[in-house]
């Protein structure tokens, strides 16, 4: 990542191959040969560690890269294998996480992603029987670390920008819990089905919520393992700028598709989550349960005082620039389709408010407007 500057990043959100998981064997021993010679010797041990050595200059790299205050966070599962006849866990998190201390990073408290599977079979080993089961692994990590101290924003259109990049009050205590239930590893429209299964993506909700709690709109975000292009297409949705690497070059239709069809995507995405926080006032008042405070862009209600200034920005163009490179256009006022006329509409809306946003007319570059640019590099 040389061509990034040091101290010039201010999230770094990724989930790379996860060492000792069978579908990237070739893709480590392509950058090691020494990876396939300890597997065909049956070395798990060591396997596993010539893996991490493969991924840890991304961390140390990470660090250099981010602001001081910045965050990285890291999706990674551990694995499970059996290597002469023995069933073994490989904590890939705990690689990982030693590697990111040593680099500099401070760790904070980590969510796992519980990835509930319908088999009705779930467990491994041989089922009812005394020390011979093995608990179902259906979780994976998402480490957070941060580099230096607690981030501070100065000047007031940083502070502006912060205030408007706020989350929903409900929003927040889902997303900083410390276990995920509501989000399932299954493939989503916006990426390639066949690209997922190869690369094992994250869902975009995932990298779309860290990147709302740990960033503000207008920062830069960074993805050193690209693979299917959802960083970006989740740093479109969320004005921010974004810049990802990939190696694997057959991974470029994929990036196009996932980018290329942000614009709807993203609005969508908008829509639905204002509705759901309108759908949350509507049963509070309903429930005869206070609130206090209007969002002064929307004036529907908000719970809280830090929540009145969020302020979701519409996607109004994507453009490819060349040199893999993109730029997208973001209307900076509010959806009029949802600013209510009145306060007290809000106990009375309903999903018709997500149709007549989809039936409004846009109005293109006539709003006032911002800009971010993504950047795909491929090595």
């Amino acid at each position: 990542m040389e061509r990034v500057k040091s101290n010039s990043v201010d999230l770094v959100v990724t989930s790379p191959p996860y060492p000792m998981i069978e579908m990237w064997d070739d893709i480590f021993a392509e950058q090691n040969p020494l990876v396939k010679e300890a597997l065909e010797k049956k070395q798990g041990a060591e396997a596993f560690e010539l893996m991490h050595q493969q991924l840890d200059p991304a961390w140390r790299e990470a660090f250099r890269v981010l602001k001081p205050g910045g965050f990285a966070c890291v999706n990674i599962g551990d694995a499970t294998r059996t290597i002469n006849g023995d069933f073994v866990l490989y904590p890939n998190h705990m690689r990982v996480l030693r590697c990111m201390l040593d680099s500099g990073f401070t760790a904070l408290p980590c969510i796992l992603w519980r990835k509930q599977t319908n088999a009705p079979n779930k467990f491994m080993g041989s089922g009812m029987l005394p020390a011979s089961a093995y608990v179902t692994l259906e979780h994976e990590y998402i480490l957070i670390l941060r580099k230096g101290s607690k981030r501070e924003f100065k000047g007031d259109y940083d502070k502006k920008r912060r205030r408007e990049s706020a989350i929903f009050w409900e929003e927040r205590n889902v997303w900083y819990s410390d276990v995920w239930f509501d989000i399932k590893g299954t493939l989503q429209t916006l990426n390639d089905k066949e690209a997922r299964k190869r690369s094992a993506a994250y869902p975009f909700e995932v990298v779309y919520r860290i990147i709302n709690m740990y960033s503000a709109r207008g920062d830069v975000v960074l993805d050193p393992f690209l693979g299917t292009g959802t960083t970006t297409a989740a740093a479109m949705a969320t004005g921010r700028n974004s810049i990802g690497y990939e190696i694997d070059c057959t991974m470029k239709d994929s990036i196009s598709g996932s980018v290329g069809g942000i614009v709807n995507y993203a609005n969508e995405y908008i829509a639905t989550r204002i509705q759901n926080h309108l759908s949350f006032i509507k049963t509070r008042i309903e429930q005869n349960k206070h609130v206090k405070y209007l969002n002064r862009h929307y004036r529907f209600p908000v719970v809280t005082s830090q929540e009145k200034e969020i302020l979701f920005n519409e996607v109004l163009s994507l453009q490819w620039m060349g040199q893999d490179s993109f730029e997208v256009v973001y209307s900076d006022e509010p959806q009029k389709c949802f600013v209510l006329e009145d306060s007290t509409d809000s106990a009375l809306t309903d999903s018709l408010k997500i149709e007549r946003c989809a039936q409004a007319p846009r109005r293109g570059l006539g709003k006032r407007t911002t800009k971010a640019n993504q950047l795909v590099l491929f090595n």
